[in-house]
């Protein structure tokens, strides 16, 4: 059953993916031009095959520290913005010097989480994108590292790359990194470890299997592959995590054969507008609701009314996307709200029909409305 839910990948017609910077780049920092290059290879050649290809990579950081002489990854912002605003320019020289040897042309597309956040940025980003692909252009796509503090600190290119998945609605993300993919154990700790080959849904057992950062040049790890493929799901995409050191590996993941770890996605697909609530909307402060609220937006899709709400955190506006609390401190949904929080700060805990009389005015019944509401994260 396995294989031939994995043939599907053959008809793919947009592909995402993403390298991180061990499998680009020496411990040294120095670039693996001969890795580069395998990885050119095979996405030009899917894109000569007619597929919208986007390439999502790591390795400005890295490659800068190497070309500064630093022994690795440098520790303060700083030092970290400097590496990337030398790195960045090195990365794109060479990725387009490779594309340009298959015939095929590249463009630098670089994103902040700022980018996603706002709704109308979020939306140019797409456009951009899908301008790109329609011009016959495979964007390579990097976090702006120059001036993005919190990008750095987290860097969650496995994110990023997650998050234009699903803004270009592709099919499948393939995530390449250092290792085979999911395993039972850490391999290099646990000679018993088994390689996972697909993982149906994400569950605490699978996340509990998720380890620290991984090389010195990069910063991320298991658990952002994880949180990556999560984010993929709920947009109805398939993520494949393998080794970009196995030969013509993204090509063998097309093709359908058994490598790597494959996660599936969710039955239920966020529409678009509830997929940027879940995961690229800012949340600006959080509200908390008692069991009666919880159980009515998640078991029966209702809105969330004033009446359930216990308490409310942060200050915030109207039309901000907020964190929805149960009781067990557990966020059970995001939404957009149609109060602000002093006003909710308010109401809280009172039926909608004194809401007028505590307000002076009632815009709307509900606080947050199940349309601007995305559930289970």
């Amino acid at each position: 059953m396995t294989e031939n839910k994995r043939s599907r990948f053959n008809i793919a017609r947009r592909i995402v993916v993403k390298v991180g910077s061990s499998s680009i780049a020496y411990p040294t920092g120095k670039l693996n031009l001969f890795q580069i290059e395998s990885l050119v290879r095979q996405l030009s050649n899917l894109h000569n095959q007619g597929r919208d290809v986007l390439l999502v990579t790591s390795g400005a950081i890295g490659t800068g520290a190497g070309r500064l002489g630093l022994s690795g990854r440098p520790r303060t912002i700083p030092a970290k913005q400097a590496a990337a605003a030398v790195g960045q320019g090195i990365l794109m020289h060479i990725y387009e010097k490779f594309f340009s040897e298959y015939g095929v042309t590249a463009g630098q597309v670089l994103l902040t989480r700022e980018d996603f956040s706002d709704r109308r940025r979020f939306l140019n980003a797409r456009n951009t994108l899908h301008a790109l692909l329609q011009f016959g252009v495979i964007p390579v796509i990097n976090e702006n590292d120059t001036v993005a503090v919190d990008e750095i600190k987290l860097g969650e290119n496995d994110t990023l790359s997650a998050l234009v998945a699903g803004l270009v609605d592709a099919e499948l993300l393939v995530l390449l990194s250092d290792i085979q993919g999911l395993c039972t154990a850490d391999p290099p700790r646990d000679p018993g470890a088994c390689l996972i080959q697909e993982v149906p849904e994400i569950t605490p057992e699978i996340e509990s299997l998720a380890g620290g950062a991984g090389s010195k040049l990069g910063s991320g790890g298991m658990a952002t592959k994880i949180s990556a493929a999560r984010i993929a799901a709920h947009s109805g995409v398939s993520t494949v995590l393998a080794c970009a050191d196995e030969k013509d590996i993204i090509l063998k993941v097309i093709s359908g054969e058994q490598v790597g770890t494959v996660f599936w996605p969710c039955g239920n697909k966020l529409e678009n507008r509830k997929q940027w609530i879940a995961y690229s909307a800012a949340v600006c402060g959080k509200i908390r609701v008692d069991e009666g609220a919880a159980a009515a937006m998640l078991k029966h899709g209702k809105s969330l009314l004033p009446s359930g709400i216990t308490g409310v955190e942060g200050q915030f506006e109207i039309g901000s996307t907020v964190s929805i609390v149960g009781p067990d401190n557990q966020e059970i949904a995001r939404g957009i709200t149609s109060y602000s929080s002093a006003e909710i700060d308010q109401i809280k805990g009172v039926q909608t029909r004194e809401i007028s009389r505590i307000l002076g005015h009632k815009d709307y019944d509900e606080i947050v409305h199940r349309n601007n509401m995305a559930l289970n994260l």
